[in-house]
C-alpha cells in the first residue's frame, strides 16, 4: 500500500484526538496536519499543526493530501446559540469541503449523527440532514459520512446529558441486538478506527454512508505475509521446468555443444554480410 498524507480538520475533540494519534502511529501515513483552533498537548514527528479561525481559512492552509478526516462539532449550550452552532456544525464543514474540492482531494470523511434528516423535528438531528444534504450537492469526488450514535470517552469537558446518556446505553446495549445495534453508544477510539478503515479500504463510491452498527464492527484486515522459499525450493530444478518455458538441457550443460552453436551463427552472419556486399 502506498504511503499517505491526511489532514485532521478539529483533532482536539473526543474523535480528533484519538484520530490523530492513531494516524500518527499508523504505518500507512507519513504525514498528518492537523487545523485547529488551538495549540495540541500530542506531539509526533509525523504531525504538523496549523492552528488557524475556521472564518478565515484559504486555499493554501489545504495542501494536498489523500483524504480529509472532518471531525468538527459542538453543542448549541457550548456554541451559546442556534447560529453559532450551524456556523461551526455546517458552514465551516462546507467550506473546508469546498478548498478539498479545489486543492484536488480524492476523499472527504465526516463524522455526522446517527438520525440525521433534514426534514426531522429534532433540532440538532434536522442540522445534520442540512449538512449531509449539502455536501452531497458539492458532488466531492468521494464523501464518505459516519453517524456515530452516541459517543463514549473521556472528554475534556463535563456534559451531563450526555453521561447520563453513556450510563442508560451502557445498561442498554446488551440488550439492543439485531435492527436496533445501531442505537449502542459507541467507544470514540472506535470511531476513529473505523474512519481510517474507511479510507484506506472502504468503498470507493460517490457518496458512502456508514450507521454505527457498522462503525462497530469493522476491524483492520489481517494481512497475510507470504512464506518465505526455501532453499530446496529455490533450486529445484524440476520444479523450474514444470513452471517455465523447457531449455535444451543438452546446449546449457554441453561447453562443447554451445561453442558449436555459436560457431554456426557467427558462419550465418558473416554470409548475410558477404550476400549484402
Amino acid at each position: 500500500m502506498e504511503m499517505r498524507s491526511a489532514i485532521v480538520v478539529g483533532g482536539t475533540g473526543l474523535v480528533g484526538s484519538s484520530l490523530v494519534k492513531l494516524l500518527c502511529d499508523s504505518e500507512e501515513y507519513v504525514s498528518v496536519t492537523v487545523i485547529a483552533r488551538r495549540k495540541l498537548e500530542f506531539e509526533h514527528p509525523k504531525l504538523i499543526v496549523k492552528i488557524r479561525s475556521f472564518n478565515q481559512l484559504e486555499e493554501k492552509d489545504i495542501e494536498f493530501a489523500h483524504e480529509i478526516y472532518c471531525c468538527l462539532g459542538t453543542t448549541i449550550k457550548k456554541a451559546g446559540s442556534h447560529e453559532e452552532f450551524e456556523k461551526v456544525d455546517v458552514e465551516y464543514p462546507l467550506q473546508i469541503a469546498s478548498l478539498a474540492k479545489k486543492c484536488g482531494i480524492m476523499h472527504f470523511i465526516i463524522i455526522s449523527a446517527m438520525g440525521a434528516n433534514d426534514k426531522s423535528r429534532v433540532y440538532y438531528n434536522r442540522v445534520k440532514g442540512k449538512l449531509e444534504k449539502e455536501l452531497i450537492a458539492l458532488e466531492l469526488q468521494q464523501v464518505s459520512i459516519v453517524r456515530p450514535s452516541l459517543l463514549v470517552g473521556e472528554r475534556d469537558e463535563f456534559r451531563l446529558g450526555e453521561k447520563v446518556g453513556e450510563w442508560v446505553l451502557k445498561v442498554m446495549n446488551p440488550i439492543l441486538v439485531g435492527p436496533l445495534k445501531k442505537y449502542r453508544s459507541i467507544e470514540a477510539a472506535q470511531l476513529a478506527l473505523a474512519m481510517k478503515i474507511i479510507a484506506l479500504y472502504g468503498k470507493k463510491s460517490p457518496v458512502m454512508i456508514y450507521n454505527s452498527a457498522q462503525l462497530a464492527k469493522l476491524e483492520m484486515p489481517e494481512v497475510k505475509e507470504e512464506a518465505p522459499i526455501s532453499r530446496e525450493e529455490l533450486f529445484n530444478w524440476d520444479k523450474f521446468k514444470e513452471e517455465h518455458t523447457p531449455v535444451d538441457e543438452e546446449v546449457v550443460f554441453n561447453r562443447e555443444k554451445l561453442q558449436e552453436l555459436q560457431v554456426k551463427n557467427d558462419t550465418i552472419l558473416d554470409n548475410k554480410i558477404l550476400n549484402k556486399e
